[in-house]
């Protein structure tokens, strides 16, 4: 439900500034089909708006109840998930990962060549669960990266394989070198994959089964799955590309997309749907330390451990990333266990970005926390990459500055 945003602490009048600046700047131009967003404060919905059109094609407006491909805001969900069994004893953030995974005992790392002849040298220290919950494995990004092990990923890898599972995905990267040592840099990539696998590893369950017990079901979840279901097709937004000309391309129409069927590969890095409401109430959880109507998902320590900048020495991403592409700018920014966390205004530039975290997805879906000021703020849309406007820049501006109180 939507309260008066004064309830809040925050101004009607100036959130409205979200909806024109949306409609003047991307909806009208044609820059995007369509768009929702979310501002909570207090544990209230202070703004809620679905604008434009969820299927360009079929001329059909957004809908309150819409279903985004979330992509990599995949990764926090898993990242709560594996710590979840870290609360239970079931590892240590400094446990070597041949500890739960023995094929990747004796990982070396790329020194030079090409695929096949690969010439590598000892890691310097052992991966850790805490580096695949990081970016600081140092296994090879795939698509974003063109170091020679990310072009062998490219060929081996999940995308590369019918019917692929997380645990292939194991036995690939065991044929490859990392691409540096662990703990050394940061390269945004399949590691979250690697903590759903040792989920199901730690747990018995298979991740999707584990995500519905613990976390989706006890939270109300409803829409948010590896797939969508055909009772809920109406409801599955189309996914955009740009043309040369920046006109908006179909790269997924809802009618034919593989999302329809149950995937083989449940991938913990970027396979989920959601909608903003089963967002809301995951960001919410957070928010609160961990708990939401009576349902416990994590502890309050836990979740300060999880958003708190583990970089080395306290860098941030701008030393140590590998590679331009992630959904986060570097500047300022720290990494914790599964989310981007936020150093200073001034480091970043950014209004309102002491301690807060957050995430992003491929389609240029984002969020972001702010415990300082209680809120939560969530984007939708579903236009690809991710990288082609500053969404999160713009927003931030426009909900700091609608705050009274």
């Amino acid at each position: 439900m939507v309260i008066k945003p004064e309830e809040a602490g925050m101004s009607a009048e100036r959130l409205e500034r979200i909806t024109s600046h949306l409609e003047n700047r991307y909806l009208q131009p044609g820059k995007i089909a369509g768009c929702q967003v979310a501002v909570a404060r207090h544990g209230h919905v202070a703004y809620f708006r679905s604008l434009g059109l969820m299927d360009l094609e079929r001329e059909k407006r957004m809908r309150d109840d819409a279903i985004f491909r979330i992509y990599s805001m995949t990764k926090p969900i898993t990242s709560v998930a594996l710590m979840m069994l870290f609360e239970e004893g079931a590892f240590q953030l400094a446990d070597p990962i041949r500890r739960f995974i023995p094929e990747w005992a004796g990982l070396e790392v790329y020194e030079s060549g090409e695929a096949g002849s690969f010439a590598t040298v000892a890691c310097e220290r052992e991966m850790t669960v805490r580096d695949v919950l990081m970016h600081t494995s140092g296994i090879a990004a795939g698509f974003i990266g063109t170091h020679p092990v990310d072009a062998e990923y490219m060929k081996i890898g999940p995308r590369a394989q019918k019917g692929a599972t997380l645990a292939t995905l194991i036995d690939t990267l065991a044929k490859l070198p990392l691409k540096f040592s662990p703990g050394t840099r940061w390269n945004y990539g399949p590691s979250t994959d690697v903590c759903g696998r040792l989920v199901e590893l730690l747990s018995g369950q298979s991740f999707d089964a584990f995500l519905e017990d613990r976390i989706l079901g006890p939270l109300g979840m409803v829409d948010t799955a590896f797939r969508v279901a055909d009772d809920s097709l109406e409801r599955f937004a189309a996914n955009y590309g740009r043309r040369r000309d920046k006109t908006l391309k179909l790269i997924d129409d809802p009618e034919t997309s593989p999302y329809r069927k149950p995937p083989s590969y449940l991938s913990g890095a970027g396979g989920l749907v959601s909608t903003t409401a089963d967002y809301l109430r995951f960001c919410q959880m957070l928010l609160n330390g961990g708990e939401l109507d009576g349902e416990r998902i994590l502890s309050r320590k836990t979740l300060e451990l999880m958003t708190v900048n583990h970089l080395p020495d306290g860098g941030d991403l701008s030393k140590l990333a590998v590679g331009a592409f992630s959904e986060t700018a570097y500047e300022g920014v720290g990494f914790g266990l599964g989310f981007a966390v936020s150093e200073s205004d001034v480091a970043t530039q950014s209004v309102g970005a002491q301690g807060d975290y957050y995430w992003g997805g491929a389609a240029s879906t984002i969020f972001w926390n702010d415990p300082v000021e209680d809120l939560c703020v969530i984007f939708m849309t579903q236009l690809m990459p991710s990288a082609t406007f500053n969404f999160r820049g713009q927003l931030k501006n426009l909900v700091y500055g609608s705050i009274i109180d």
